[in-house]
């Protein structure tokens, strides 16, 4: 997906990756496409049905992956819900940096380790916070 200037111009804004991993974000989180003709009408485009889900606590448990229920602690799931909120700003200039999305990873992996470390566990690195990095040392 990319997002174009606002004079449809052709131009892509730099925080157009941005937006992109914002939407992979969500896919990630839900178990589902970005764009899916096979789901009722008002729920195809992944984007703009979820976006009211992002910022209400109890709602955002509704669509996240049951998968991976268990894995992540509720505080980080809020967490990630709200970078992914970012990333999909409309306007691209209020959308956050890739260094500033792998910084709210990291925090949210941060969180992550702290949950775990209380539960006796070992954690590992988030594959979401590899991608960033990977994104970001090629953006360098």
């Amino acid at each position: 997906m990319c997002e174009l200037d606002d004079n449809s111009t052709g131009h892509l804004y730099v925080k157009s990756d941005v937006y992109g991993f914002g939407v992979v974000l969500l896919e990630i989180m839900t178990a589902m496409r970005a764009l899916d003709t096979k789901r009722p009408s008002g729920q195809q485009n992944l984007v703009e049905w979820v976006k009211p889900f992002l910022s209400n606590k109890k709602k955002l448990k509704g669509i996240m992956d049951a998968r991976i229920e268990g894995q992540y602690s509720p505080k980080a799931a809020i967490q990630a819900a709200q970078l992914s909120l970012k990333c999909l700003e409309n306007d691209p200039k209020q959308r956050p940096s890739m260094k500033e999305v792998l910084e709210s990873l990291e925090a949210i992996e941060a969180i992550q380790v702290k949950s775990k470390e209380s539960k006796n566990n070992i954690s590992h690195q988030a594959p979401v916070v590899q991608a960033a990095r990977h994104q970001r040392a090629v953006k360098v």
